[in-house]
């Protein structure tokens, strides 16, 4: 099966490409590179052009049985300064996308979604039926994307899953690719950056949550194993299962100092770090409830945290990373 990746020079779309080109599938990545990278597209089929491109992106499209959507802008503090950006570049440019795939007749749709769909949870673990009310511009664009998905799976039979990550971690065990953004806003890459001297310190924002060591808690789930469900949720509808949505997460949490401990654990150096106030917004812990993902994708994460802070010191030493970082 040929399949349309937009993003796919980006973190995760660049991840499941290559799974998807492994596991016998033709991938086809889309990618602008204004946040994407030209490592990613190293012995890939690739289309270096804009979603707004309607000529390219119909080309394309012929080409294809498939859509994953991976290209999206995704900040949720620069969504809440600039949210004319986001409604424009995630909403208005995927419905754009959305009808192309429609007029070209393409059945499956992946949607790379988030988990902050939800807004802040009355229940943790996060089960998949939990009402969807964002409380941020990305979570939002998200959202009427996933909106829209149900609209047109139920007018013009479009299938679709919507994949609402927690928190993307690590990198591909080759070392050959990885995560890296600009600027760094999470928090595995900064804790790595500052154990090789990059950054003088690590910024820990609020330690008296109600947690057990008052830190925040996140379900870190590593990137492969989210490209491994992109491949699984295409298959499940391929072999004529209902469109629905998915929560991809563990299923654990680990606080901000559980993470500090690992990559102190992984890289043999102490972690300076300082205590920041809270951040405007931060719930005390984000948890998934992947159980729906278990059972109807067949689908179970296999790496741990410090496989995925591993994966992601040895990308961050290897020579690719070092060059796009000049």
């Amino acid at each position: 099966m040929r399949v349309l990746v937009t993003g796919g020079a980006g973190y995760i779309g660049s991840h499941t490409a290559r799974r998807l080109k492994a596991s016998g599938f033709q991938p086809v990545i889309f990618d602008n590179l204004s946040v994407g990278h030209a490592f990613a597209l190293v012995g890939m089929d690739s289309i270096v052009a804009d979603l707004a491109d309607r000529d390219a992106l119909s080309a394309a499209l012929r080409r294809v049985d498939a859509v994953m959507h991976f290209a999206a802008f995704s900040g949720v503090s620069e969504s809440v300064r600039d949210p004319r950006k986001y409604f424009h570049n995630n909403v208005q440019t995927g419905l754009s996308l959305l009808h192309a795939v429609l007029d070209a007749g393409i059945r499956y749709f992946i949607l790379s979604s988030t988990c902050a769909v939800y807004g802040p949870p009355s229940r943790v673990p996060i089960p998949i039926d939990t009402p969807r009310l964002p409380i941020n511009p990305y979570g939002a664009t998200k959202l009427a994307l996933e909106h829209a998905l149900e609209a047109y799976s139920a007018a013009h039979g479009l299938q679709y899953a919507s994949l609402r990550y927690f928190n993307a971690a690590g990198a591909d065990e080759s070392g050959a690719i990885g995560e890296l953004h600009r600027p760094e806003t999470h928090l595995i890459p900064n804790a790595l950056l500052t154990a090789s001297g990059q950054r003088s310190e690590l910024q820990i924002f609020g330690s008296d949550y109600p947690t057990p060591d008052g830190t925040c808690i996140r379900d870190y789930i590593h990137v492969n194993d989210l490209a491994d469900a992109h491949i699984l949720a295409l298959r499940y509808l391929h072999n004529g299962g209902e469109s629905a949505a998915f929560n991809l997460g563990t299923g654990t949490g680990y606080s901000v100092l559980e993470v500090v401990q690992a990559v102190e654990a992984v890289t043999g150096r102490p972690l300076p770090r300082r205590v920041c106030p809270r951040r405007a917004g931060d719930p005390p812990a984000l948890i998934a409830d992947p159980s729906h993902a278990n059972k109807l994708l067949q689908w179970k994460p296999s790496r741990n945290l410090r496989d995925m802070v591993s994966n992601a010191w040895q990308w961050m030493q290897s020579p690719t990373y070092l060059k796009a970082q000049t």
